[in-house]
Order: C-alpha cells, then sequence, then structure tokens
C-alpha cells in the first residue's frame, strides 16, 4: 500500500490512558450511586458523552444531570490525573520515521479539543500533527467515517491514501467506511476487539515500511 498520510486516534493509541479514562467513569458513576466495587469499563473509541448515554441506558441511576454534564465532570476527573498519562512505547520513533519520508500526519479524536490541547501539550505532542481533528468537527462520532474524512480533507488526501491507527472497534469500522486501511494497536492482550482491522499489532516498533506496503 503506497500511503500519503497516516490518521492517528489519540486516547489508546497514541496514548496509554485508558485505564485514566476508567477510573474518571468509575469516580463519577459512584458519585451517582451506582457499585463501582468491580470497576465498569468504557466503551473505547465512541466519545465521553456516547458513554454516558450508553451508562444510562445500561444503569438507569437518577439524576439531574444531562449526558453532557455528566461527560464535562468525566473530563474534570480525567484532567485531575494527567500526571499519569504516557504515551505509548515506539510512536516518537514511528512518528519520526513517517515525517523523514515525507508522509503526511494527521489526528484524529472522538475526545474535545480543549481536553485534546491538555493532553497533546503534557505529552510534548502540541505541535506533532499536521492536521487536528476533534469531535466538535463533526455531527456524528466513530463508527462514522466522518472524522476520518474531515481529517483527509485537511491533509489535502484521498481516503484511499490514508493509512489510520487506532485502537477500538469503534475506530477501526470508521476507518473502513471512510475508505481507508487501518492498522490496530493492542497492548492489553484483547485482539478480539479489533479482529476486523487489516492488521493488529502489539506495539509501534512491529508497523514498518514492508508491513505497510503489504496492506
Amino acid at each position: 500500500m503506497k500511503i500519503a498520510a497516516v490518521i492517528f486516534d489519540l486516547n489508546g493509541t497514541i496514548l496509554d490512558d485508558e485505564r485514566v479514562y476508567d477510573i474518571a467513569f468509575n469516580n463519577v458513576l459512584a458519585s451517582l450511586g451506582v457499585d463501582t466495587s468491580v470497576p465498569i469499563p468504557h466503551e473505547r473509541g465512541i466519545g465521553v458523552r456516547e458513554n454516558w448515554t450508553k451508562y444510562r441506558a445500561k444503569y438507569n441511576f437518577k439524576t439531574d444531570k444531562t449526558d453532557e454534564e455528566l461527560a464535562l465532570l468525566t473530563q474534570t476527573e480525567y484532567i485531575k490525573q494527567l500526571g499519569s498519562i504516557t504515551l505509548q512505547p515506539g510512536f516518537e520513533d514511528f512518528l519520526g520515521r513517517l515525517k523523514d519520508s515525507g508522509v503526511r500526519t494527521g489526528l484524529a479524536t472522538s475526545n474535545t479539543w480543549e481536553v485534546t490541547m491538555k493532553v497533546l501539550e503534557k505529552v510534548n505532542l502540541i505541535d506533532a500533527f499536521e492536521s487536528i481533528t476533534t469531535t466538535e468537527e463533526v455531527t456524528l462520532n466513530k463508527p462514522a467515517p466522518d472524522i476520518f474524512l474531515v481529517a483527509a480533507d485537511k491533509l489535502g488526501v484521498e481516503g484511499y491514501e490514508c493509512l489510520v491507527i487506532e485502537d477500538a472497534e469503534s475506530g477501526v469500522a470508521a476507518a473502513h467506511a471512510a475508505g481507508m486501511k487501518v492498522i490496530a494497536i493492542v497492548s492489553d492482550g484483547h485482539f478480539e476487539r479489533v479482529s476486523k482491522a487489516d492488521l493488529v499489532v502489539e506495539r509501534f516498533s512491529e508497523i514498518t515500511p514492508e508491513v505497510i506496503d503489504q496492506l
């Protein structure tokens, strides 16, 4: 596969932070009276507000707060723990190789602009990408293809020229719906989560030019 651009997901892909979001969601769920003695996982990739829509339907908790307000509370809990967020091993080397070879790079995340900027600043990636696309720019989050199509348009490339790097089932579906190849990064052993990706790897160091050419 000859690629012109690589579009990255952020949370759980570039960042090792999904456990931090689990903590943030569970803190808010507990405040609503939901039993979190056994931690309740969130669904990766679909957005914080969309997780609250699912939680509300499943746990039937009583609150006057909207899903948007619950999402804001969750983001506040997440931001409190920025100090424990790290980059996935090998990401910076991989990004550097892409840039050295002239491949364009973009970020497409179901997170908000405000939180994305705070996180990128924390991990020294504020100027790392040629374009950044966040949830505010689309009507539908992943698994809809919208956010990847917007990201490709910003980079001036066609969908078929893009490779997406993801960690979530919804992101894999969104990339394919956008006509893009997708490699999934799985660092927790749950390969079944992204079994429909064109390739599944455990770390960025496995994504070599030869591997990309074979997609």
